[in-house]
Parts: structure tokens; sequence; C-alpha cells
């Protein structure tokens, strides 16, 4: 898979691609981790259950850089993919994503460039995330590259439906039977009603929690 042309930040091979892109998702996550730690410092409580990172493969890069009619260039993917590196952050509750999501928006070295939330404004298929794309400074020997990252923050239960219903996606392309499609809403609702079930319980443990006897 070869992708041609370098683009203004000097980028010009999958190799330098490679390198940035994981430059940056290293940086987003040792954020991440040193925010879980001040909170198990100070507040006693992990906000983040766990992290998941990758960067896109060359192959699907080209197929969705075809199917916005693009050629296959390194300038094309840089400009127009905007995730090619991905990281989730995966939280226990629905109040830990915009807490997360605001200490990511105030680093001064992260520039928030679009915000997608599929919490407040959940997709037809029941789908809910909030979803980040930013740029954060990549530090090379002759230069700084201003990179990508999707963000995408969610709670577990939402990370367990998500993770369903993109193997169903594959599974029929695209496809699937409508009982499928339909079974997948009734979830995306029981997973929603779930997660505020939990959240609820969580807040009276820690009113609780405070009251002195």
């Amino acid at each position: 898979m070869e992708f041609k042309i370098e683009n203004d930040d000097g980028i010009d091979s999958w190799k330098e691609v490679t390198l940035v892109y994981s430059a940056a998702l290293k940086q987003i996550e040792t954020k991440m981790s040193i925010l879980n730690e001040e909170f198990q410092h100070v507040h006693r409580y992990n906000p983040i259950e766990h992290i998941k990172a990758r960067i896109k493969t060359p192959e699907s890069i080209v197929k969705k850089l075809k199917r916005h009619g693009y050629e296959s260039t390194i300038d094309n993917m840089i400009k127009h993919i905007n995730d090619i590196a991905g990281i989730r952050i995966i939280c226990s509750f629905t109040s830990d994503i915009y807490r997360i999501a605001d200490v990511i928006s105030e680093q001064r070295d992260i520039k928030v460039i679009a915000v997608k939330d599929y919490i407040t404004y959940p997709k037809a298929s029941g789908y809910k995330s909030y979803h980040m794309i930013v740029t954060v400074p990549v530090c090379l020997s002759d230069r700084t590259v201003d990179t990508k990252v999707e963000v995408q923050i969610r709670t577990v239960a939402m990370d367990f439906w998500a993770s369903l219903e993109h193997k169903i996606h594959y599974k029929f392309e695209g496809d699937a039977p409508e009982h499928i499609r339909n079974g997948l809403v009734e979830c995306a609702k029981m997973v929603s009603d779930l997660d505020a079930r939990m959240l609820s319980l969580n807040e009276e443990i820690s009113a609780l929690s405070h009251v002195k006897v």
C-alpha cells in the first residue's frame, strides 16, 4: 500500500505517518493517565476504566478516501481523514464523560476542532458516545506537526453495545436484517437505562459516604 505526494508538514511516507500519529496518541494517553492518577490521589476515585488506542490501517484509509472521492495520497489522507489516530476512553459513568471532555478542552497544547455529542443526540441506531477531533503538537527534531486525533469517550455499557453493533455492521456489510437492527435499538435503550441507574446509585453512595454519624 503506497501513498505519494509530500504535504506541508513534510510527511511523505507511511512510516512517518505512523511515527507522528503514534506520538500524538502517546501524548493523549499520558495526559489521561496523569488525570486518572490525580483523581485517585485527590478524590479517591478513578473516572477512567481503561483506554484503547489504534492507528487506522492503510487499507481502511484508502477505502475511506475512495468513498469520499479522493485519491490515495498522503496529502489527502492528512487533510481529509480525521480518525487516522483514534483513542477511546472508557468511563464508569456518564458524568465522567463530560468531565473528561472538559479536561481535554482545557489543555493548553490541545486544540479542539470538532465535537459530536452522540450522548445527548444519539444516532438512529441507538449509538451513543462523545466524539472530539483534536490536534496535538508532535515535536520532531526539525519541526512541530499539529496532528489530528479522534477521541471517543463512552461508558463501559456504551462500549459493549458499540462493539456488538460494529461486528454486526461488518457481518452484514451495513445491511443487517430489520429485526436485528430493531433489537440493537432496544438494547441501546437498556444501556441508557442501566447507565442512568448506575449513575444514580453512585451519587447516592457518594452522598451517604459524606454523612457524619
